[in-house]
């Protein structure tokens, strides 16, 4: 009999650490889990799937205004936001539940409640109650980050957006991430009148240029307001419940709600990692190897707790390597080159490889391909919002080495060409390939 409660003891029961959970117990582990909130972490809960869902809502907007055009008899519709949140809420609660049952499933013990690293093989739950296990793996995920400034508490993040009483007339969102332009173009949509404040001058900084120049653009035109190099330097509650938000630099601005998307760290406070000599890095992240190992033997990390890639393909994907690897004698390791991403802004991005500047500065010789145009859906419902493709070619080995593009289910199309990117097929390969008629993808193999 082993000498351990548990083979496995996962703090966090979020993308990656269900993922490692259920396969580590596939493969005949004794597995424990431990969550102090609800099971599906970031993504299910207050992250990826809700905000996808307000995505999908937000763009009815625009649909119902472009029926018109194709015949659609549609009158003036009324946005329903308590309606649309309980429902999102509600499909929440459907997926956390389906999380919970495919962790009973395959025998994984649940403990809905903290817990904190005591030791190398040892965990003590909220309780007080002390496991030991052979194996610790952190899995805590991020946590939004708030700058300290005076009337920060008036201000909310991602983890509160899902559950406003009422839809702000007036919101200011801080940040220039893919946080910040996905709900300034959630609540555009929805009616609210948006300003995104920047401490910087650029948005969605890591994207290639052309393409986040194309959405600051657009959403320019929609109607969003940028205020660039401008510090926040307190929020002023007022009687009424408004707020006055007082920045660096420009004149104060009016709200009835301020979201701080400002990034996220990793989710490591209070845990007891470093007493039990787990080496954390500057900003809190869990050091560890490509095996996801801590400078604690015993003690692992998967997922935004080590602030790799904060995606959550990614922690699944490192989930699953951690238990192949330890519990299912298949050592793996993860890829991390050409990890496709999205922002699902309002037109949406996708981006797969290198940016421009990435690529020149670490190959030199390249070749640039775009494709400027409307979509053929906009061209008929008179809108001039256009679409950007543009790939980047090695030129020494005519190898595509990214893709990047804004426009129409970009997203969509971009899963599929960056197996291509992946693969090292060539610009060649894309030429040859016969173009799908009509549709906004063959731009990809039209590339000029």
């Amino acid at each position: 009999m082993s000498e351990f409660d548990f083979d496995l003891f996962v703090i966090g029961a979020g993308s990656g650490g269900v993922r490692a959970s259920r396969i580590a117990a596939s493969y005949g582990a004794r597995v424990a889990v431990a969550e102090e909130y609800r099971v599906g972490g970031t993504c299910v809960i207050r992250g990826c799937v809700p905000k996808k869902l307000l995505v999908y809502g937000a763009h009815f907007a625009e649909d119902l205004k472009d029926a018109r055009k194709f015949g659609w008899d549609v009158p003036d519709c009324k946005f329903d936001w308590n309606r649309l949140r309980d429902n999102v809420l509600e499909e929440v609660t459907r997926l956390e539940g389906l999380y919970g049952q495919t962790l009973d499933s395959h025998k994984v013990v649940l403990f809905k409640t903290r817990a904190t690293v005591i030791g190398p093989q040892k965990v003590r739950l909220a309780d007080g109650q002390e496991i030991s296990a052979e194996r610790i793996l952190i899995a805590t995920g991020g946590w939004p980050f708030v700058p300290e400034f005076p009337g920060s508490e008036h201000a909310i993040t991602s983890n509160e957006v899902f559950h406003l009483e009422k839809l702000p007339k007036r919101i200011v969102i801080a940040g220039g991430g893919y946080i910040a332009n996905e709900f300034a173009g959630i609540f555009n949509e929805f009616g609210s009148k948006v300003i995104i404040v920047n401490r910087g001058d650029t948005i969605l900084r890591g994207y290639d240029e052309q393409i986040r120049d194309r959405l600051l653009q657009i959403s320019m035109t929609k109607g969003i307001e940028f205020r660039f190099n401008a510090p926040f330097e307190n929020i002023e509650k007022k009687e009424d419940g408004s707020l006055t938000v007082h920045l660096g630099g420009c004149d104060p601005i009016d709200a009835d709600a301020v979201l701080v998307a400002a990034g996220r760290v990793p989710n490591t406070k209070g845990l007891g990692l470093e007493d039990a000599g787990v080496e954390l890095d500057k900003d809190g992240a869990v050091k560890v190897d490509e095996r996801n190992q801590s400078s604690v033997p015993s003690i692992f990390a998967v997922g935004d707790v080590t602030n790799r890639i904060q995606l959550t393909p990614v922690a699944i994907r490192e989930g699953h390597a951690f238990a192949d690897t330890f519990y299912g004698d298949k050592p793996v390791l993860v890829d991390y080159a050409n990890v496709p991403s999205a922002v699902f802004s309002h037109p949406p991005i996708g981006a797969v490889g290198m940016t421009e500047a990435e690529a020149r500065n670490k190959l030199g010789s390249i070749r640039v391909y775009t494709s400027d145009f409307r979509a053929m859906k906009n061209v008929l419902a008179g809108r001039n919002e256009r679409a950007l493709y543009k790939m980047i070619v090695n030129a020494a080995t005519d190898q595509v080495v990214g893709l990047h593009m804004i426009g129409p289910d970009a997203p969509e199309i971009l899963q599929a060409a960056a197996i291509a990117v992946k693969a090292g097929l060539t610009k060649a390969d894309f030429d040859a390939t016969v173009a799908l008629h009509p549709s906004m993808a063959e731009e990809l193999v039209l590339l000029k």
